[in-house]
């Protein structure tokens, strides 16, 4: 893995604030070894421009509340609600309307690179919470 350890705490704390806007398909892709401009790709997706937009703001809230407080240097596709990148340098997020994600597929662009894990706390809390109940 060649994500610096700022770049998996932001990565982790974007796709945790996607999960809990109901994001889909969260994927988080190490392309450090690829590029040299960023880390890591956090991708997310939603089925309508109004969760696109929420989802990123949830994202950007999250981030803000890091000790470090993280602020995207770039936040690009706002507009149109459709692919919403927001760059962090360490890492960047995309978070795409369904169709988009689909059609562009980032995560067969980018299928030779290792993906790092992401677990929605809320299902593993939930998973947890039902294996100990039986």
């Amino acid at each position: 893995m060649t994500v610096s350890e700022r770049a998996h705490e932001l990565a982790m704390a974007a796709a945790q604030a996607a999960a809990d806007k109901k994001a889909q398909d969260i994927v988080i892709i190490d392309v450090g070894d690829q590029l040299a401009i960023t880390d890591a790709f956090v991708l997310a997706a939603a089925p309508n421009e109004r969760q696109v937009l929420a989802i990123v703001d949830a994202i950007e809230e999250r981030l803000l509340e890091l000790p470090e407080k993280a602020k995207p240097v770039r936040r690009e596709g706002e507009r149109g609600g459709r692919w919403v990148l927001l760059d962090y340098v360490d890492i960047v997020v995309h978070v795409q309307h369904t169709e988009e994600r689909e059609f562009y597929a980032l995560d067969r662009l980018w299928k030779d690179c290792p993906q790092i894990p992401f677990v929605d706390r809320d299902l593993a809390d939930s998973a947890a919470g039902t294996a100990s109940a039986e």
